[in-house]
This record gives C-alpha cells, structure tokens and sequence, in this order.
C-alpha cells in the first residue's frame, strides 16, 4: 500500500464544505498566524464558570485619566481631567486610575492638583500607575505624598515575545526586576497613608500560567497581604488572541490557584481587539474576577479598552444594582466627548443616539403596542409606568431610565410604518388615527420621505397630515347648519365654493351626516360615508375635536378628517375632507 504525506497543518487543512455553502478559499495570509493553543498553554480543568450567574456588580475601575488618555491623539489638559474626574465621582466610582504621573509632567501635576485641592471624597481611592524602574516609581509615590489612600500600580510585559524581543530577559531576571520594584514600592509607602498595591503582568492572557502564578503569589507574600489591606493582581487581555471562554478559563485557573485568596482582589483589564471586550468582562467575572478596569464608552488603545458603560447597564437590563448612577446617559456622554474629544457612536449600546430609536415599520409597531400593553399593565397595578416591570419589544430597558423621552423612540423615514407613523402623530400632534386609516397616511409620509430622502420629525408629520387632511380643497364649506324635519330626520343647508363661485345647496336624511351626504350628491358631488370615528377627547390645540371619516366618493374609498368645536361639525368636516380627496386624485 503507498501512502502519502502533505505539509498541511491541521490548523490549515481544507474542510469539507456542504453544498448550501459556496464559499471557497481566500488570497488573504492566514497561514502567518497561529491560533491561541499553539502560543500559550490553558489548563483545562472542571470549568465551573460556565453555571455561574451574574448576581452583583464587581469594583468597576474607570482607567480613562490614565490607559484611555494615552490612546488619545490630544491628552487631555488639568482641566479636562479634572472634569472627567468630577463625573467619574459623580458617577459613583470609588477606586479611579487618575493617571501615570512618572510619564509626564500633565499627569504629575494632576495628581499634585488632586492632593492639593482636596478633590478627592473620603470614599474614593485614586490609583496611579508604574513601570517597574526606580527613578519612574521615586516619581510616583513623590506625586502621591499627601494623598491619604492611594493604590500604586506596578506593571511589566511578562509574555515570552515581551521578554525575548522587547525586554531581553529571562524569567528569573524578569521576577528579579519585579521583586526589586515591589520592595520599593514597600519601603516608600508612607505609613501614615492607607497605601495598597497593585500588580499586573500586562500580556497576562499570552503568558505561562505557573510564571503568572509564580510573580503574583511572591508579591502577595513580599507586600504581606491580608484580607485587610488586600493586594491586587490584575490580569490584562493585552492583545485579545482568542474566544471569551479561553479569557475565562484563564481566569478561573488564577481564581481556583492563587495564594492566599482571600487577600488577593482578582482584577481584569480586558481589551477589545477581537472585539469580544465585554464578553471576556463578563466571563471572567463568572470565572471569579472580583474587579473591572475600563474606559466610559470603551476608549483606549488599539480597538480600545473594555465599555465599563456597557458592562454596567448589562447587569442593570439583568435586574442586578450596577452601583453606578448612568440615569443621566447623555450628560455622561456630553462630557465623555467633550474631555477624550472623540464622538460616541449612534449606534454604541445604551447611550448612541440611535440606539433607543425605530425605523423599521415592524419594530415601530410593535414598540407602540408594548409601550399600550405596559401603559395598561401599569394602571391596572396600580402603579407608575417608571416603577412597573418593563417588557416591550426591541428595548431591553426603559429609555427613561437612562434619561431618555419616549418621544424620540420611534422615529419615521421612507422605511417606516404605518404603525410608528400613527404612534408618532398621536403622540406629538393629538391625532390619534383610527387603526384602518394608518396605511392611507403612512403612504402619504413614505412618498414624502422617499422624495426628500430623509427622516420626518414628528412636527413635520403634524404638519403633513394638517396639509393633506384639513387643508382647504377644491369644494369649501363657507356656511352650513342642521336642522330638524317635522316628520323626523334632519335637514342640512349649506353654501359652497368651488373654483371661486359660491351656491347654495341643501339636503335631508335621518341625520345630519346623511342630510349633508345628500346635499353634496345634489351638488354634483356623490359620496358614501362609511364610517365616522369621532375623538372625543381631543388633544389638538384648543381642546377642538377632531373627526376622521372613511367615505366612499369619486369611485374609490378614501379617508378625511377635520376638527370642530363639536363631533357633528368635526364630521361634516371630515366627510368634505374625504370628498376633497377623491375628486383631487
């Protein structure tokens, strides 16, 4: 028998491909990059993060003074800072990353203003960040002097391509450099101050699980931690190279082997370069991560740094305390963009502009009846529409929980809805259209947005449907009144103009409706009124009634309206707008 051998790996080996799917090999080099399992080793062992749930928030840790400032094309200014740092208290943070003030003399100085000016509440710890060299970390803890409670923040790159490429130093050497850096940090801590210690082997998730280990239980044993005075290992996801779940094994290894657990925080700084940040957040929080660094709306290098709102309102959309106020969205945002100088995208979870909106004419009709449905529920509860459990479609949380109206969730364009066109109008003008007059006037909106070719306001529907609808047609009613036949019925006499001559016209039926359906036949103008819905109770702009009528007239079924200081005469208006309609077409 001969056989036969192929240089292909099995990472790059063909694969059988079923007939419904066509697509066929690329050009692009991806036999260049080896996949997660051939770079670092991840212990497998019973995953128990897979059943875990999310039941409360972790410590949120915003790094935007420090990791997110450093990927900004302008670093923010002390004044910059100083406001982000404000809403970041604001906000309800309590251990903030105010910034690496070895690294240049604006981060120093801030530090120096935070001690200074007494920014800082009782409540919050600011952290500060360090490479691990002497004269860097003489500068750190020199821009901390005063500051009551303060965490140091020591990092080295500990991955193997770190060490042969950019460092040059081996694993012993590099544990050296560590523990002479940490015994430092621990001779220069002012005993007065409540000063704890942070580590993180940046590359974490690229680097031999026992090193890892190895670096992190020796400083928990040199800075003697203990469940009082806690040390923190963060484990940073610099750069994603596989799916969340590895992130999470990874996590659950460190959890279930560290040292002295119960003085150790276990902290994560997951980046997003495979843009699966907040997946591996929120893994690793099942994996026993205890502590989330992050940036407000995910800024920071490369792809950035995970989206603490994001993880925050994820929990909040789960009935889980966030323990962070974001019921202000935009405020947040507004100074967000004013200090990083970046936009938040439309579309970013939560807080986008767009995000709480609908076009699509499905999705807008069915948020209108789940908004009805949640209005009803409510009252029948007893209670507020904020307080009653929320359940609408397409919004996993109420708008008006993070601030946002209700008035801007439907939006219209030439790809909406007669559902959301008739929610937007109700809402924003009073006319509340009845349900089969919806398509007339969702057609009316769609060839004038497909015409201007962008979104309508509510506003401008108000106005589109005043011109269509209430308008003056080609036949005007300048005088009419009902009156009461002696045998019963009533009479209907009136004066119209049509093309600038007035005649007068009259007719009779059983009531005033019929009457004046006869009069306009008598006029040349036949019409079959076939339903009339009168809203009582108004909402238009002087508490007047509006009438919509579906008539049959100029051989075809049409809609009108019109307003009145009364049913009756909101009617006759209504019946002539339906006329005006059909003989206009």
């Amino acid at each position: 028998m001969t056989t036969t051998s192929s240089t292909t790996t099995p990472s790059t080996a063909p694969q059988e491909r079923p007939a419904w799917n066509p697509q066929r090999p690329s050009p692009m080099p991806y036999h260049r990059y080896r996949p997660f399992d051939e770079r670092v080793a991840v212990p497998v062992t019973d995953r128990r993060w897979p059943a875990a749930r999310l039941r409360r928030a972790p410590l949120w840790v915003p790094v935007d003074l420090r990791d997110g400032n450093q990927a900004l094309a302008e670093p923010m200014d002390t004044p910059r800072k100083r406001r982000f740092f404000d809403l970041l208290v604001a906000t309800g943070f309590k251990e903030i990353e105010v910034g690496y003030p070895s690294a240049s003399r604006t981060d120093f100085d801030f530090v120096r203003h935070l001690v200074s000016s007494g920014a800082v509440p009782d409540d919050v710890t600011p952290v500060v960040f360090t490479p691990a060299r002497t004269d860097l970390i003489e500068r750190t803890f020199e821009a901390i002097r005063g500051m009551p409670r303060a965490v140091v923040h020591l990092y080295v790159a500990t991955s193997p391509v770190w060490r042969d490429v950019v460092l040059g130093r081996g694993r012993e050497e590099l544990w050296r450099t560590v523990r002479e850096a940490a015994e430092l940090m621990a001779r220069r801590a002012d005993p007065a101050a409540h000063v704890r210690f942070q580590f993180s082997p940046e590359t974490f998730n690229l680097t031999e699980p026992d090193f890892v280990l190895e670096l992190c239980d020796g400083l928990t044993e040199l800075w003697d931690a203990s469940p009082d005075r806690p040390v923190t290992h963060n484990l940073p996801a610099t750069v994603e190279i596989a799916t969340p779940n590895v992130y999470a094994d990874q996590i659950e290894y460190m959890h279930r082997h560290l040292a002295r657990r119960d003085s150790v925080i276990l902290s994560v700084h997951p980046h997003n370069d495979r843009g699966t940040g907040v997946a591996c957040a929120e893994l690793a929080v099942l994996a026993g991560a205890q502590r989330v660094e992050g940036c407000l709306f995910g800024n920071g290098e490369r792809t950035g740094n995970v989206d603490l709102v994001t993880l925050a309102l994820n929990l909040f959309a789960q009935g889980v305390d966030p323990m962070v106020d974001l019921g202000d969205i935009d405020a947040v945002r507004e100074t967000v963009e004013h200090c990083n100088r970046l936009p938040v995208h439309v579309r970013h979870p939560y807080a986008g502009d767009l995000v709480h909106t609908a076009f699509s004419g499905t999705h807008q009709d069915a948020i209108g009846k789940g908004l009805a449905h949640h209005a009803r529920a409510a009252a029948e509860a007893g209670v507020p529409g904020a307080e009653a459990p929320w359940a609408v479609p397409y919004l996993p949380i109420d708008p008006a929980d993070v601030g946002r109206s209700y008035e801007a969730v439907i939006r219209v364009n030439s790809q909406s809805g007669k559902g959301g066109v008739a929610y937007l109008l109700r809402t924003h003008a009073g006319y509340d259209l009845p349900a089969r007059m919806w398509p007339e006037f969702a057609r009316v909106v769609q060839e004038a947005t497909d015409d201007s070719g962008r979104e309508a306001t509510g506003k401008e529907l108000a106005e589109l449907f005043r011109a269509t609808y209430l308008d003056d047609g080609g036949i005007v009613l300048s005088a009419w009144s009902s009156h009461p036949e002696p045998a019963g019925g009533r009479r209907f006499v009136c004066t119209l103009e049509t093309g600038g001559r007035a005649s007068d016209h009259e007719g009779t039926g059983e009531d005033t409706l019929a009457a004046w359906g006869d009069a306009l036949a008598g006029a040349g103008h036949p019409v079959d009124v076939l339903d009339v819905v009168v809203d009582g109770q108004g909402g238009t702009e002087g508490g007047r009634v509006t009438a919509y009528a579906e008539c049959r007239a100029g051989g075809r079924t049409v809609w009108g309206a019109g307003e009145g200081g009364s049913g009756p005469e909101a009617s006759v208006r209504a019946v002539l707008s339906a006329v005006n309609r059909a003989t206009a077409r």
